[in-house]
C-alpha cells in the first residue's frame, strides 16, 4: 500500500507554479545525477571576487538516511532517502527547507553484510522531466511521481533478485523512456520504461545489473545507451534496446561503478583497480565495435567521477588511499598526482574551470586544476558527518546531503 501524505504551505498549488514544473528546466536547475547533462557541470555559477571565510548555513532538515543527490528545480529541492521500511519522496520549499510534500511506498528489505557499514539507501538520485519524478529504490523498485503534487502516477515492484550492494545506479530519462538496470547476481533486465505509463518498451537481458549510471549518445546517427553491468560496459540501441557492442569490464567484487564519461567523441571509463581508457565506437563490418583510443595506468577510479576541465580529466584515484589527479583527455598522458590519503569519496563538479570538490569527510574544497595539483581557493566544512550524496551548486546557493539530514549553505 503507497503512504501517501501531502503537506501544503500555503492553500492550494497554484497553476503557475505547476507549469513552472512542467517546463524544460533551466540552468539553475540540477535535475538528475550530476546536473543537467550527467556530467558534473554546474551552469549558473559566478565567482565571487573574494571567498567569504565561512559559508551561511540558512537551513537544514532531517530527511532521512540515503546517498541520494538532492534534485533542484525552480524554487523546489527533491530528497529521495529512507525512514524505517519506508522510502520517502520529498518535495522542500528551497529558500525554507519547509516541507511542501512528501510520499512514501514500503520497501523493508535486509541489508547484506557486505553494504551494512553504508545503511540501507537509496543511493540513487532521481530525475526529473517534463514535470514527473522518477526514483529507483534500493530493492529495485522503480517509481514516478507527479512533481507538483507528489501523486504516484505509476510503480513497478521489485523483482526477485537483487545486486550484492543494492541498488547505485541513477535512472536516465531519453525521449520519453526512463532507463533503468534491475535484477541481481548475474541476471537481471535493462529495462527502457514508457515515462507516461511505466510499460516497458524494450530490455535487453544480457547480463546483471552494474552500479554505475548509464549515458545516451548518437553516434554516427544511431542513439545508444552505454551502461556498466555486472560484468561488462555494453551500448545498446536507444530505440529497441539491441545490444551493439560490449566490452568484457570486470572488477574486484564487481563492482563496476563508474559513470562514462564523453569527451570529444571518446567514453572514459575505468574501476577499481583498472587503467583509465578513453575508446571510440565505431562501425566496422556492418555492425558496432569500439576501439581504444589511450590508456593510462597512472591512476584508476572506483567509486569517485572526474569532470572534464579545459581538456583535462579532473579525478580522485583510490590508489595511495585516495589521490587526486588530472589527465590529458586528448592523449591520456598524466598531468598530475596529488599528495596520498585524501579521502575515500569525492564528489567532483565543475563551473566553467572552477571545481567544487566534496570529500566524504564534508569538507568542501574550492580549487582549480594548475600544472602541478589543485590550486585551493578555499575549504568549507559543510555537515557534521559524512558527506557521500553529490551536492547541487546553484547560484550562491550550495545544498548538501549528509547521513540523514539536508542543508542550504550560501556564500553571503
Amino acid at each position: 500500500m503507497q503512504l501517501f501524505k501531502t503537506a501544503c504551505l500555503r492553500l492550494g498549488v497554484s497553476a503557475a507554479i505547476t507549469a513552472s514544473l512542467a517546463a524544460q528546466t533551466r540552468p539553475a536547475d540540477w535535475p538528475q545525477w550530476r546536473g543537467a547533462n550527467r556530467d558534473g557541470t554546474i551552469h549558473a555559477f559566478t565567482e565571487p571576487k573574494a571567498w567569504p571565510e565561512r559559508l551561511t548555513r540558512k537551513w537544514k532538515v532531517d530527511v532521512g538516511l540515503g546517498y541520494a543527490s538532492p534534485v533542484l528545480v525552480g524554487n523546489r529541492v527533491y530528497m529521495f532517502s529512507r525512514q524505517g521500511d519506508n522510502e520517502i519522496l520529498r518535495a522542500l520549499d528551497a529558500g525554507t527547507g519547509a516541507t511542501v510534500w512528501e510520499a512514501s511506498y514500503a520497501a523493508p528489505f535486509v541489508v547484506s553484510r557486505a553494504a551494512a557499514r553504508h545503511e540501507k539507501g537509496p543511493k540513487s538520485t532521481p530525475a526529473f522531466a517534463a514535470g514527473t519524478l522518477y526514483t529507483l529504490g534500493m530493492t529495485n523498485i522503480v517509481t514516478a511521481f507527479d512533481a507538483a503534487t507528489g501523486r504516484q502516477l505509476w510503480q513497478k515492484g521489485a523483482p526477485s533478485t537483487q545486486p550484492l550492494y543494492h541498488t547505485a545506479m541513477s535512472p536516465l530519462v531519453d525521449r520519453g523512456l526512463v532507463i533503468a538496470h534491475v535484477g541481481g547476481h548475474n541476471q537481471g533486465s535493462l529495462n527502457a520504461y514508457d515515462a507516461a505509463t511505466g510499460a516497458v518498451k524494450w530490455h535487453w537481458d544480457g547480463d546483471g545489473p552494474g552500479y554505475g549510471s548509464p549515458m545516451a549518445v548518437d553516434v554516427d546517427g544511431t542513439r545508444q545507451v552505454i551502461v556498466f553491468t555486472q560484468e561488462n560496459l555494453v551500448g545498446v540501441s536507444a530505440a529497441t534496446g539491441e545490444l551493439l557492442w560490449k566490452r568484457p569490464f570486470t572488477t574486484r567484487a564487481t563492482q563496476n561503478t563508474i559513470t562514462p564519461i564523453l569527451y570529444n567523441g571518446t567514453v572514459i571509463v575505468s574501476g577499481l583497480e583498472k587503467p583509465v581508457t578513453a575508446f571510440r565506437i565505431v562501425k566496422k563490418n556492418g555492425g558496432w565495435d569500439t576501439e581504444n583510443v589511450w590508456e593510462n595506468a597512472d591512476v584508476a577510479m572506483y567509486m569517485t567521477n572526474g569532470v572534464i576541465v579545459n581538456d583535462t580529466l579532473v579525478g580522485l584515484s583510490h590508489r595511495n588511499s585516495g589521490q587526486f589527479f588530472a589527465i590529458d583527455a586528448k592523449t591520456g598522458k598524466t598531468v598530475w598526482t596529488g599528495a596520498p590519503r585524501q579521502a575515500t569519496n569525492a564528489a567532483i563538479s565543475r563551473a566553467g574551470d572552477l571545481l567544487f570538490v566534496l570529500k566524504d569527510d564534508a569538507e568542501l574544497i574550492v580549487a582549480r586544476s594548475g600544472p602541478t595539483g589543485l590550486d585551493t581557493l578555499h575549504t568549507y566544512t559543510v555537515a557534521d558527518s559524512a558527506t557521500w550524496a553529490q551536492p547541487v551548486v546553484s547560484g550562491n546557493r550550495l545544498f548538501v546531503k549528509d547521513v540523514a539530514s539536508l542543508a542550504l549553505w550560501t556564500l553571503n
